[in-house]
């Protein structure tokens, strides 16, 4: 296996559309070899956001937009981005939640670059929703994935023998 590729020999993508949230998404981490990091092409057609507005407690992620215009939703501001604009998503609260958003006529492509994590805690402001993951990354399995409400609150030692 080559620890390389070139951007442009990527043709096959998955899609997916769900309302609001549409993409054409290609990994490549496993085509070149990479344990630690997280690599991705994600195309989202106009009108469209990629994922939900959320954060990262112990992941970061980067984002290198390669063709189109959009916005960026960051923390509680807005910022407009285009090609060759490099993001910055470091793991944390809140305000350095994100999304993007393909708000112009063209495709909006770009290329993630992410830490692999074996847990990991998302929120989701817009829905007030928290997703917790943990497992072994080497093998792709996830042995926790769970995602509740941040107000579903339980005591301590209720359900506990």
């Amino acid at each position: 296996m080559k620890p390389f590729l070139n951007l442009a020999e990527i043709t096959e993508f998955e899609p997916f559309d769900k309302g609001p949230y549409q993409e054409r998404y290609a990994g490549i981490s496993e085509k070149i070899g990479a344990k630690k990091l997280g690599y991705s092409i994600t195309i989202v057609p106009p009108g469209k956001k990629s994922c939900p507005f959320h954060n990262h407690h112990v992941a970061e992620e980067m984002f290198l937009i390669l063709e189109g215009n959009g916005t960026l939703r960051f923390g509680d501001e807005e910022y407009p981005i285009k090609a060759y604009d490099v993001i910055a998503c470091p793991p944390g609260g809140r305000d350095v939640a994100h999304q993007i958003i393909n708000t112009s006529n063209k495709d909006l492509k770009y290329f993630c670059l992410g830490t692999n994590e074996s847990s990991e805690i998302c929120e989701y402001p817009d829905s007030n929703k928290m997703l917790a993951m943990a497992g072994d990354l080497d093998a792709g399995v996830r042995r926790i994935r769970h995602m509740s409400r941040m107000d579903e609150d339980v005591d301590y030692f209720e359900g506990e023998l």
